[in-house]
């Protein structure tokens, strides 16, 4: 059933490919693993695009693509992921990055009041960029290692599961 609903939500690889912007990129496109729609390429391209929605830098989307090329995930899950930061979500979301990281650096909360423009991320940024970026990664980090725990967990089960059956049938 999810596989389905992910069907009707994701873009098909030959609409992506047919795309004229990405020709350059049909070579790396013809990996059908970037295009699976099972248990390891949605869950890699979640914690993909979750981890990449954590690195502050423009052009996140373009980033979580070739990610996901690299790492052989799904890539329109990806992308898709990285929207979970978007101007509504940054500021609470990389606020909490500042905060785990002034709490893992051990240093007192800085108050400052956020503006989005070039002058305030050359000037305010100075001030607090440790603990932001070190929140950033942290939190970038704790996703990856939800996918990782998860895999590890279905694994065990899928083992124990074999081994009930062994036990079952002598």
């Amino acid at each position: 059933m999810p596989k389905k609903r992910f069907k009707k939500i994701l873009p098909d690889a030959s609409s992506i490919r047919g795309n004229k912007y990405l020709q350059f990129l049909n070579k790396h496109l013809d990996n059908d693993n970037i295009w699976h729609l099972n248990r390891r390429s949605l869950a890699g391209g979640c914690a993909l695009g979750l981890f990449v929605a954590f690195v502050p830098v423009p052009f996140q989307m373009v980033m979580a693509a070739m990610l996901a090329l690299v790492f052989g995930v799904n890539l329109p899950m990806s992308v898709l992921m990285v929207w979970v930061s978007n101007p509504i979500t940054m500021p609470p979301m990389f606020y909490g990055a500042y905060k785990v990281g002034a709490w893992t650096l051990g240093k007192s909360e800085i108050p400052f009041q956020f503006e989005l423009s070039f002058e305030w991320l050359s000037h305010g940024l100075q001030h607090i960029w440790q603990p932001f970026l070190l929140g950033c990664l942290m939190l970038g980090i704790i996703n990856l290692a939800i996918r990782v725990t998860w895999r590890i967990l279905v694994v065990k089960n899928m083992q124990k599961r074999i081994l009930a059956r062994k036990t079952t049938r002598r």
